[in-house]
């Protein structure tokens, strides 16, 4: 029996194997999945906007993309992963609402991805896999045991990455 741990709306776990890292909901939000493939050890960020700079409170890291996925690495490291073998994975990002005025601080899905994969990359975190963008909402498992990340949708069905 695997341990399937939720992670809320900005908020983050980590779990050694066996385990499933769950979160629900993703709409602009970006899940940034990590995996150790050599321990299992997992961890999961469900971001809801891109840097803690330009917020007013910036007090929950698990919160912003360039806090969320230091935190992240932090907390696997603490259950034995090693950092130069974790790869990410990351799904949400979507563009929920349509907006008249197409101003890139209104694409915050868009905005979310790329501030993950910026910070993934100064850490030198390849991203394996994605399912982002569109305009619908995703729900994602992380399973420690194959690092798979499965991804449920409303009307575009089940597919793993």
């Amino acid at each position: 029996m695997k341990n399937v741990i939720r992670v809320g709306m900005a908020d983050l776990n980590v779990c050694a194997h066996p385990g499933i890292l769950t979160t629900l909901g993703l709409g602009s939000c970006v899940g940034v999945a990590l995996y150790d493939p050599t321990t299992k050890v997992i961890g999961l960020a469900h971001i809801m906007l891109p840097t803690s700079t330009q917020a007013k409170d910036s007090t929950n890291p698990a919160k912003f993309a360039d806090t969320a996925i230091e935190k992240l690495l932090e907390e696997m490291e603490k259950l034995g992963a090693d950092r130069t073998k974790i790869v990410a994975k990351l799904a949400g990002g979507a563009q929920m609402f349509p907006f008249n005025n197409s101003s890139d601080m209104m694409k915050i899905g868009l905005r979310n991805v790329l501030a993950s994969k910026k910070k993934l990359q100064e850490l030198n975190i390849p991203v394996v896999a994605e399912d982002t963008g569109g305009n619908y909402g995703r729900t994602i498992e992380l399973d420690s045991g194959n690092g798979r990340l499965r991804i449920k949708t409303i009307g575009h069905g089940v597919k793993e990455i």
